[in-house]
């Protein structure tokens, strides 16, 4: 049985119809070789959805995507206890490519279709902060040809969503150190924040030449030159000054109610180490590209059935 995921931007409407025409068997060049044929019977505004999940394609000649059902929360999911901040590690999309036979490069490209997915899901479910680890500090120690394919696939990925970014209502803000990127690529996520920053909707946090130890550091050389202008004397620094020069000073909510870890790996991997002190852990054998609806309604159904304490103890 063939499982295809069409992962590029698709414009539905109530009614609209997308014809499947099966093409060569998938192979090591292409994720995806099945031709689509999309046709708009209505007039109706369009609405874009980012993916459309499709098996047993061999037995298909037609698909109707009706999208006037209204989209509920799953079911068992209180919308009191939704996260407000979900932060990800997303981990394994080159084991995912091994896996098959293919090239590290297409499961990088498959990662970005389960990211594209999981954005839908947070929009659709009233998620507000969505934080993903996309390329560690430490990444940059990685053969050559994979570090400048993940720069040129960030780039081309981000140009591709601007405008549905836009239309979403979406927040853009890249966290790291953003001096090691191609100058085109801070260009790109320049533009990107400055058309996004008024947008109320989700906010999307991606962090690049990213580490929680980078982060911490930077906000402690911040106060440092503050103490040494005189603006802030060393006995007013605390926590609540440090949290200020973090860079997920940029969000309302810089604390991950909860973190999701794929891949079965079982560490945090210097990622948001201030932020996560009191952040739900929950860790998933998918590797990335797999990680889908199930996999984050699993999640939230185990984040809803926590008890968070901050320290305190229920008499």
């Amino acid at each position: 049985m063939l499982s295809l995921r069409l992962s590029f931007p698709i414009p539905l409407t109530k009614n609209s119809k997308i014809s499947l025409h099966k093409s060569k068997p998938i192979s090591s060049n292409s994720i995806l070789q099945t031709k689509l044929h999309f046709t708009t019977i209505s007039k109706k505004p369009r609405q874009f959805v980012s993916a459309v999940n499709i098996s047993g394609i061999e037995e298909l000649e037609e698909v109707v995507v009706d999208t006037s059902v209204e989209d509920l929360l799953p079911l068992g999911i209180k919308r009191e206890f939704i996260p407000k901040h979900v932060a990800v590690i997303m981990d394994g999309n080159v084991r995912w490519a091994r896996k098959r036979g293919w090239p590290s490069s297409l499961g990088h490209e498959a990662g970005v279709c389960a990211l594209r997915n999981l954005i839908e899901l947070c929009c659709k479910w009233g998620i507000r902060v969505l934080t993903v680890f996309a390329f560690s500090f430490d990444n940059w120690n990685r053969p050559k040809m994979e570090v400048d394919f993940l720069m040129s696939l960030f780039e081309r990925g981000i140009e591709a969503e601007v405008d549905n970014f836009i239309r979403e209502d979406i927040r853009v803000s890249i966290i790291g150190d953003s001096s090691k990127l191609p100058n085109s690529l801070q260009k790109m996520i320049a533009k990107t924040e400055d058309v996004t920053k008024n947008n109320l909707g989700l906010q999307l946090i991606v962090a690049v030449s990213y580490t929680g130890k980078y982060d911490i550091v930077q906000a402690c050389q911040n106060i440092a030159y503050k103490v040494k202008d005189g603006l802030v004397q060393p006995e007013e620094i605390n926590e609540h000054l440090i949290e200020q020069e973090l860079q997920t000073n940029c969000t309302e909510f810089p604390y991950p109610d909860l973190l999701i870890r794929t891949s079965g790996e079982l560490r945090v991997s210097n990622f948001l180490l201030w932020q996560l002190a009191y952040t739900e852990l929950f860790f998933v054998e998918s590797l990335w590209p797999d990680f889908g609806e199930a996999d984050f309604i699993e999640a939230l159904h185990s984040f809803q059935h926590r008890q968070r304490r901050y320290g305190r103890r229920d008499l």
